[in-house]
């Protein structure tokens, strides 16, 4: 195959995009108003928030009702340290985080990547193009063992919980057992689904066994979805308990209990933020297969696919900051004590290691791009601009993980004249941090635009003015974001502070969905500067790929530490207190060495998973020679 028929029509990839993100939409909100709810005023500020939405619910004269009711459910227990089992040599806390995160990883990748899978697939049978129906299949077999792996550490995270923490899962168990039936039947349903997606896949490759094949894909999906639905409901419960009284009583109704306060947040976040993480991994897959190729044609071939992944971790990583703030703010209307020990207390630090991490998520996905400008002869006409959006997205960054306060001993803080620093401190406050994000990822969508026009030349009459509006768009958003960032982040009260950041997203969004838009149109029909050299790009590239997924593993295993622990010395928050020897809050240090285990344990199984891959690839091409 020679590598001028590689060539990737960019338009199908922008379909792929709006498909995504069409399919989040039904999956995420069609589950959730399937029954008729009361969802919580923002204003909620109490920790008993669930207590009281649950007694406002109840119809007057009903008050004989509850209390019988009450007498089928027992309150939390009280634990003492003798009611946790310990078992000599295991510390059962670090244990029972490490099997949880790992779980956490393989579910978000095998949950993301059928979801890519079907919609590439989707793609490839539009337009009929083998290409697309090749790399869906080797997506969905890097994921099939990767299925495998989840399931196991599903199992050991069971035995963990219920060796460790008897008594609270017994009470979890008495509150959501209806859920656990079905999500274990959903299991064994999503695995069948699973097992014929794959296994199926060349004997339903054509008419109408390809719709076939195609519902048993969206099936999957939706199952998967729902599942994912299911466990969010047992995590966000812990933290915004609702259906139960101030004592843990459970009220009856498995409902309340989860379409709790936080559920709608963590769904949408942990649903962008898988696409995201699943197009890492595959990535990182991509990458791998680049860097051991042996011919021009697997080259070219990884390369597109490295592309692919990189595309789809920019779909999911856009929007996540959005997502990420909603849940955040959410946490702050449910509870502010809650809300501040996230931000202002103990764990704020650890927000400065998450800004390391994002900032590195977006020079990888901008680095990997400018390097793929190498693939077209036309990307001279806007390499020279590359600097000045680098300069950008570092000041940006610097900005972003610039600290509020320092540790310091008191010989620096008597130098420094005080805990914030006379010039930077003002830029460690979240208005500041607010507006450096969304110039960060306008400036990554920059990155995206220029490199997908890099080997085109718009034919249309009026390309001169739509330039002079998308350069209009850009200009005029990052004004807006930084007046609203500046004097009402600086010069108002607290109120229009919080609220100026909900216009500065707005902004964001209407400059990368209407530029898209006039992009789209200006370039149909465009002239092709050259064919684009699929596999001619610098190997260097593919470790942006790799510091990609290794950054995502270990943000998600961090972001995961903290929304776990603002939960403090409770298993449920205010109504079910953790009094186990480990129930503390750990260092900073502490934290992320676990953390980092767990990552160097995660990344050196998906090694070895694309290792079984590569082999398994060896076989296949050794049988068809044979044949």
């Amino acid at each position: 195959m020679r590598l001028s028929s590689i060539v990737v029509k960019k338009n199908l990839l922008l379909k792929m995009g709006f498909t995504v993100a069409l399919f989040f939409f039904v999956s995420l909100f069609a589950f959730q108003f399937l029954e008729s709810t009361k969802f919580f005023p923002i204003g909620v500020d109490t920790v008993y928030a669930a207590e009281q939405a649950v007694t406002a619910e109840k119809p007057a004269g009903a008050e004989a009702k509850p209390d019988a009711k009450k007498e089928e459910y027992q309150p939390a227990p009280k634990l003492t340290e003798k009611d946790y089992p310990q078992v000599k040599g295991i510390n059962g806390r670090i244990m029972a985080w490490l099997v949880a995160q790992l779980h956490l990883w393989f579910a978000a990748f095998v949950l993301a990547v059928p979801i890519l899978v079907f919609i590439v697939e989707i793609i490839g049978m539009a337009t009929k193009d083998k290409r697309y129906d090749k790399m869906a299949y080797e997506f969905i077999k890097v994921s099939l063992t990767a299925y495998s792996i989840t399931a196991v550490f599903g199992g050991l995270l069971l035995f963990t919980l219920v060796i460790f923490y008897p008594d609270f899962m017994r009470y979890m168990a008495n509150i959501f057992s209806p859920t656990m039936l079905a999500y274990a039947f959903l299991f064994f349903a999503e695995s069948a689904c699973l097992y014929i997606y794959y296994y199926g896949w060349h004997a339903m490759e054509e008419g109408t066994a390809k719709w076939v094949h195609l519902t048993i894909g969206w099936m999957l999906n939706i199952i998967g979805t729902v599942l994912m639905f299911l466990a969010n409901a047992w995590v966000s419960f812990m933290m915004s308990p609702h259906g139960v009284d101030a004592a843990g009583v459970f009220e009856g109704n498995i409902w309340h209990a989860i379409h709790n306060h936080l559920w709608n947040p963590l769904n949408l976040h942990r649903t962008v933020a898988n696409v995201a993480y699943g197009g890492s991994i595959i990535g990182a897959y991509a990458a791998y297969k680049f860097l051991s190729a042996r011919n021009t044609e697997e080259k070219a071939h990884y390369d597109w696919m490295g592309y692919t992944a990189n595309f789809i971790a920019i779909c999911g990583l856009l929007p996540l900051p959005f997502a990420g703030y909603w849940l955040i703010a959410e946490i702050y209307a449910y509870s502010q004590q809650m809300g501040i020990t996230l931000m202002g207390g103990v764990f704020a630090w650890l927000f400065i290691i998450q800004a390391v991490l994002i900032g590195a998520l977006f020079l990888s996905v901008n680095y990997y791009l400018w390097c793929g400008m190498e693939r077209s002869k036309g990307a001279e006409r806007y390499t020279k601009y590359i600097k000045y959006i680098a300069f950008v997205i570092v000041a940006c960054f610097l900005v972003w993980f610039t600290p509020h306060t320092l540790i310091m001993t008191p010989g620096e803080l008597k130098a420094l004249g005080g805990p914030y620093h006379k010039y930077l401190g003002p830029l460690g406050i979240m208005p500041a941090k607010n507006t450096a994000v969304n110039i960060m990822l306008i400036f990554t969508f920059l990155s995206f635009l220029l490199y997908r026009r890099c080997n085109k030349i718009a034919t249309v009459s009026w390309a001169p003015i739509g330039n002079a509006i998308q350069a209009a768009i850009f200009v005029a958003a990052i004004i807006n974001i930084c007046i609203l960032g500046i004097y009402y982040g600086y010069f108002t009260n607290t109120v229009l502070k919080v609220g100026s950041s909900v216009p500065q997203v707005a902004s964001t969004l209407f400059v990368i969905i209407s530029c898209m838009i006039i992009d789209v149109f200006m370039f149909k029909g465009a002239k092709e500067v050259a064919p684009l050299q699929w596999g001619k790009i610098p190997d260097r590239s593919q470790y942006a790929l790799f510091i990609l997924a290794v950054s995502f593993t270990w943000l998600m295993g961090l972001m995961g530490f903290i929304r776990s622990a603002i939960r403090q010395h409770w298993h449920v928050y205010t109504v079910f207190r953790d009094n186990s020897p480990d129930a503390f809050t750990p260092t900073i240090g502490y934290a992320t060495k676990v953390v980092s285990i767990g990552v160097i344990i995660f990344m050196a199984i998906v090694i070895f998973i694309f290792w079984l891959a590569h082999i398994s690839g060896k076989k296949n091409v050794s049988q068809g020679a044979h044949h």
